[in-house]
């Protein structure tokens, strides 16, 4: 398990190394992207002649939610006539990246975008961002960057305690589970799995006496890092430091989970044989298909608009321990926006980010409203009377611990999303995955280590 590591001056600054994708560059700029890094003066910006900032966003869950952004982004403007917000939607995560990475490329980076958490340490390598203690103008701004909960500050802030990312749309992973299934085959249909033993005791029951083709669904095409990531947490290690630059997949724990997981279905025969998909497995939950699953709380909307049955969302279970990492999107302020562009875009994630629109984006989402404060709201507190669930994602970040995050974090994601897919389809032993995942892992990050 990686100790804290000690403190180092400076945010450091690597080479850069092109995102491995591409995009089309004249959608891009149909798409309307209009900050070229000249800017406009925020001083003399009038309802008239407002400053022009652009905001790339993704949608990673579902639901129709770039109506839910426009609202929100009228509202700003409203509220600021004199600055002109451009709302372009980018795709999903690793979408939007590439969207970023090409218009920065071709001089008209956006002012600010979400991207994931997790890409931090890549974009801090690529020089695109600055830390919002670069762009605050007061006490207040600082006030507001410690309001967030500390558990997605973990992955928004470097060793030095520098912010760079804001959270926004942020989650843990949680277990989904269908009581009307539980009910069928016996089960008390208010009490979700506590244990890791209890995930496979109650797959074989629903499996054996309700109509369920599968106990539980982990998916391991899309974010397999992720859902590995929460069960070495559960075995009781963490599997990334906290500066970026190691992993280490080859602590017993490290290796524990992954049995796990692979044993499910092989062994136990409650988990679809194989891979299962981010995307489907949400699909197969509300159409019965598995009696739980795991995945981000960021599906809860979908789950409340879809589910025809009772359903209930609890904490993971444990293994040695409870344990989730955080996980979802930040915002972040580009280098090449203006210094004005830079504090416009600082105000319209300010806003966004207060009480009342954090909670009406977390209703709309099922992402976690990243403040306390957004939780006491009477919004918030009345959708919590009639959709309790929502609390889980929040609870369980008494137990989470940041998301695995490193430089080249595309690339390491890469070597361990296969290795993981290469053992639960059977090409590998387990413990033959993870050590050819951490021998690329290290190569590509030894030139981060000191």
């Amino acid at each position: 398990m990686f100790e804290p590591l000690p403190q180092r001056g400076g945010a450091r600054r690597r080479p850069t190394t092109a995102l491995v994708a591409t995009v089309s560059a004249t959608a891009l700029l149909a798409a309307g992207c209009s900050g070229d890094g000249g800017g406009g003066d925020l001083d003399s910006a009038t309802a008239e002649d407002p400053l022009e900032i652009t905001l790339y966003y993704p949608i990673a869950v579902g639901g129709p939610l770039q109506e839910v952004v426009d609202d929100l982004v009228a509202d700003f403007e409203e509220e600021n006539p004199e600055i002109s917000v451009e709302a372009v939607y980018s795709g999903d995560y690793d979408e939007t990246i590439v969207a970023v990475q090409t218009a920065v490329e071709g001089g008209d980076a956006p002012s600010t975008s979400v991207l994931l958490s997790a890409d931090m340490y890549q974009l801090i390598e690529d020089d695109m961002i600055v830390p919002f203690d670069d762009v605050i103008t007061d006490d207040e701004d600082r006030e507001w960057l410690d309001s967030f909960y500390d558990g997605f500050l973990e992955n928004s802030r470097d060793a030095e305690g520098q912010t760079w990312g804001i959270p926004f749309q942020r989650s843990t992973i949680v277990q989904f589970w269908n009581k009307d299934l539980f009910d069928e085959a016996g089960l008390d249909p208010e009490q979700a799995p506590q244990t890791w033993d209890e995930v496979i005791d109650y797959g074989t029951q629903v499996q054996d006496e309700a109509d369920a083709r599968w106990g539980v669904q982990i998916p391991s095409v899309g974010f397999a890092y992720w859902l590995y990531q929460a069960l070495a947490i559960q075995a009781g290690t963490e599997i990334v430091s906290a500066d970026g630059t190691e992993v280490d997949l080859t602590q017993p724990e490290a290796l524990e989970a992954l049995e796990y997981w692979v044993d499910l279905s092989e062994e136990h025969g409650v988990h679809p044989d194989g891979v299962a998909d981010w995307g489907t497995t949400p699909e197969d939950f509300l159409q019965g298909e598995t009696a739980m699953m795991w995945t981000t709380t960021g599906q809860l909307s979908t789950i409340v608009e879809g589910a025809e049955f009772d359903f209930g969302v609890d904490l993971l279970p444990e293994g040695a321990q409870r344990g989730s990492p955080t996980g979802g999107g930040n915002f972040y302020l580009f280098a090449d926006a203006s210094e004005d562009e830079q504090i416009a875009a600082m105000r319209l994630i300010r806003f966004l980010t207060e009480p009342e629109q954090a909670a009406q984006w977390s209703i709309a989402t099922g992402y976690v409203a990243p403040t306390p404060e957004a939780w006491e709201t009477n919004l918030m507190r009345d959708y919590v009377e009639e959709v309790p669930q929502a609390e889980v994602a929040r609870d369980q970040l008494d137990h989470a611990v940041r998301e695995l995050s490193t430089y080249q974090r595309g690339r390491v994601y890469d070597v361990i999303n296969d290795a993981l897919q290469g053992a639960l389809v059977g090409d590998m032993t387990p413990e033959e995955a993870l050590e050819h995942a951490q021998e690329q892992a290290d190569s590509i990050l030894a030139p981060y280590q000191d």
